[in-house]
């Protein structure tokens, strides 16, 4: 009753409680209607320009430091819902993306665009080795060691550009002393000349046997000073083609004779060897079976042995098939630079050269004091050549006598007889680096350059690891702006490429009247030859690092053709080919290369763009004709 009579006696009061409570709600649900925002936005990967799915996003309240969190969705997209109005700061969360936090600001009439782009902390390839508390310390401290090697490589290409630089530098000044000079030259005599021994090691050399015995039967020599030994290892039919040629030629009334073992131990080192104690002259003329000295060969070179301390002359190789192909016209470009700048450059001065194994002559005694032939290299002419002039023999060149000779036509050929150059000079390096060091009276000068003429073959192994770490290099310079100041030092391989571009313009044999069109061909020849050799660096390298740890393989000797035109090429039963592991090696380095310029090119990152093509184009030939080659010889 009294209750009663109290809400009765005070009815505003009751409803003024009411008011005040629904006020108070509505008030309530109002300001968080007005003050809350749902916004949110599109993140994409700077480089890639795709958007990232599962980033973690975390803003924050400036105010209420109160925090709240998003992912985006599988197509990058995020939102916060109902989130109060105010200041806030976006961080992401995801560890393996990199963005500098930014603030912005939420009002009733101001919903924020947050599309952004984000870029990873590292790449992929550099994404681990967490460690002391430092995210991917041990992906650091590994590039740091990978930029090292590559600089290392990098510096030892230069400095062999260095060497060959002054190399050309000593042929250009020879040649210009010499120009419009008078050269005195020795005076061959036929009544004073000494006898000579030819000889033409030959194994299985069924398509040019008949060709260079020929050839030397024709020599404008005293008969009774000339001496034909052919030294045959054959093991085929070749063997008889030899027999009866010799024995036509011996019935002209020439000194020849056929020389068969049928034990090939120690290769072609061994045959020369062997024949040696059936030696009659004191000079020995070696040409092997490719070869096609011309008639008045023996006239040009023999009157300069009448200076006793000359112990070998060498001549310069000529190409009779050089315009066969592209790869023959390659081959004669490089073998140019060989023969003018390394050739002439060391002799004009005075520093260790070598006999090419073929187009020279040797004096009986200059071979005998070195101590003879030895075959524990695949390339016993260097080894020879090197002993023979520690000992103190003077080694003449003439740049001006031509032993015309033929080019291998095949790639497989090609690599066969690179594998063999390569892997020899090696094990010469192995067997003669510290003779060039202990050596007494021997100029400074000369053992450096003597010892990076034996070790040139492992510039194909410094080329084959800055390819290879190129690759690396750029996901390193993606991930850590601090080791970005390295790379630039990769500006030392365009340093080498112009000095060594100074080297074959010097050596360069079809130079016209028109310095312009000569100049242009050379570069477009210049950079062809330079990515073939690129190409080639995987086959080179493997041969050298086998000649460096000792694996010893037979002496494989070049396949010889006798073809100068392709029609006239009807095959070759010698050339073997087959599919290798590094035909295959060649063919995935080219995909490499390419899909990596590609990509870099697409992403505007064109620094590396033009090495890694060169490389592709380089492998991928070598790898094209290999499998072409391997093709037509299957059909």
């Amino acid at each position: 009753m009294h209750a009663i009579n109290l809400t009765i006696k005070y009815p505003a009061i009751a409803i003024m409680r009411l008011l005040f409570v629904f006020t108070f709600i509505f008030a309530v649900f109002t300001s968080n209607a007005q003050g809350v925002q749902s916004f949110g936005g599109t993140i994409i990967d700077e480089k890639t320009e795709r958007t990232v799915e599962k980033l973690e996003l975390t803003i924050e309240h400036l105010e209420s430091q109160k925090k709240y969190n998003a992912t985006t969705n599988d197509e990058g997209v995020f939102t916060f819902d109902k989130v109060p109005v105010g200041k806030y700061e976006l961080t992401i969360v995801d560890k393996d993306y990199n963005k500098d936090a930014f603030n912005f600001e939420v009002t009733e009439t101001h919903i924020p665009d947050l599309n952004f782009a984000v870029n990873l902390k590292v790449s992929w390839m550099m994404n681990w080795g967490d460690a002391y508390g430092q995210e991917h310390y041990w992906s650091h401290f590994m590039s740091k060691i990978i930029l090292w090697i590559y600089f290392l490589c990098l510096i030892l290409v230069l400095f062999y550009s260095i060497l060959q630089l002054s190399l050309a530098i000593a042929y250009v000044k020879d040649k210009r002393n010499k120009k419009g000079k008078e050269q005195k030259k020795p005076v061959y005599d036929p009544a004073t000349t000494p006898k000579v021994t030819v000889q033409l090691p030959m194994f299985n050399e069924l398509y040019v046997a008949d060709r260079i015995i020929e050839q030397v039967a024709k020599f404008e020599y005293p008969l009774d000073k000339l001496q034909i030994q052919v030294l045959d290892d054959s093991t085929d039919e070749t063997k008889d083609v030899i027999a009866k040629k010799v024995a036509e030629v011996a019935a002209r009334g020439i000194n020849i004779q056929h020389v068969h073992r049928t034990d090939r131990t120690g290769y072609k080192a061994g045959a020369l060897d062997a024949a040696m104690d059936q030696v009659e002259g004191d000079f020995i003329a070696i040409f092997d079976a490719d070869f096609v000295p011309d008639s008045d060969f023996l006239i040009r070179t023999m009157p300069y042995f009448q200076d006793e301390n000359v112990g070998v002359v060498q001549t310069r190789w000529g190409h009779i098939n050089k315009e066969y192909s592209i790869l023959t016209e390659l081959q004669a470009f490089g073998l140019n630079g060989h023969f003018a700048i390394e050739q002439g450059g060391r002799n004009a001065s005075g520093h260790f050269i070598n006999f090419n194994g073929t187009g020279g002559i040797w004096r009986k005694k200059c071979i005998e004091d070195a101590g003879g032939w030895e075959h524990d290299t695949l390339t016993e002419d260097l080894d020879l050549s090197y002993r023979a002039q520690l000992k103190g023999w003077r080694f003449q060149y003439l740049e001006d006598v031509i032993a015309p000779a033929e080019l291998p036509i095949t790639m497989s050929a090609l690599k066969s007889q690179q594998h063999r150059w390569m892997k020899g000079g090696a094990e010469c390096f192995i067997k003669m680096r510290k003779r060039m060091i202990r050596s007494k009276g021997v100029k400074l000068g000369d053992r450096i350059h003597g010892l990076s003429h034996l070790f040139n073959s492992s510039v194909f192994i410094f080329i084959l690891v800055i390819s290879l770490l190129s690759l690396p290099i750029l996901h390193i310079k993606d991930s850590f702006s601090d080791l970005n100041y390295v790379i630039q030092y990769g500006v030392i391989f365009l340093i080498s490429t112009v000095f060594l571009m100074y080297y074959y313009w010097n050596s360069y044999r079809d130079k016209t009247d028109n310095l312009f069109k000569s100049f242009f061909k050379f570069t477009g020849r210049f950079f062809l030859f330079l990515m073939v050799s690129m190409g080639l660096a995987l086959n080179n390298t493997v041969a050298v690092l086998e000649g460096y740890m000792g694996i010893k393989s037979s002496f494989v000797r070049t396949p010889k053709f006798n073809v100068n035109v392709k029609s006239e090429f009807k095959g070759n039963k010698y050339d073997k080919k087959s599919l290798s592991i590094l035909n295959i090696g060649e063919g995935l380095l080219m995909l490499l290369f390419t899909f990596t310029a590609v990509n870099r090119a697409i992403y505007g990152d064109l620094g590396m763009v033009p090495f890694h093509l060169m490389l592709a184009f380089g492998y991928g030939l070598v790898f094209f004709y290999s499998i072409k080659e391997l093709k037509s010889s299957n059909a």
